[in-house]
């Protein structure tokens, strides 16, 4: 159910941007960025879920979340992630630094660290998001790349669509 208006670009060897617009107005797709109570039905590739959703959004607050899901061998793993907030204009956009966590949200120093600028677009009664990440390297944005990045972003936008569209029913 991949979305052909969705696009992705490298803009250069350390940032990476998708687009897509979806088909709800601005106030509902920034709560469904916003909110545990929304995000837990999307943030996460097609066949994984988001048992845990601790947020603060504000400027200087976190989201530390866990993603579940089987491997191609059968064995379930886990994903941590602690986002920081750094800007928030409501609705428009927000600035924030995602990074790979442990359940006791300490960062992991190996793993790369992505500065993620989203922006909302109203277009009449739709969306256009706008994620930009920027990587503190090349070899960060594909190693990334190289974990499914591209697929995984694409089945939770798809997720999104479809969390969108029934929460307007």
């Amino acid at each position: 159910m991949s979305n052909a208006s969705q696009q992705m670009e490298r803009l250069s060897d350390r940032e990476f941007v998708i687009k897509r617009t979806f088909a709800a107005a601005r106030p509902l797709v920034w709560q469904a960025w916003s909110e545990c109570e929304h995000l837990q039905h999307w943030w996460a590739p097609t066949d994984w879920s988001m048992p845990i959703c601790k947020m603060d959004f504000r400027v200087g607050g976190t989201w530390h979340y866990c993603m579940k899901g089987l491997m191609p061998d059968g064995t379930e793993m886990e994903s941590w992630g602690l986002t920081v907030y750094q800007e928030i204009v409501a609705p428009e956009r927000f600035v924030a630094l995602d990074q790979f966590a442990d359940a006791a949200g300490n960062v992991s120093a190996e793993m790369p660290k992505m500065l993620n600028t989203v922006t909302f677009t109203a277009l009449d009664d739709q969306t256009q998001v706008t994620s930009l990440t920027e990587f503190a390297s090349g070899a960060d944005l594909e190693t990334v790349i190289k974990m499914g990045m591209e697929e995984g972003v694409t089945q939770s936008w798809d997720k999104l669509a479809a969390h969108l569209a029934q929460s307007q029913q």
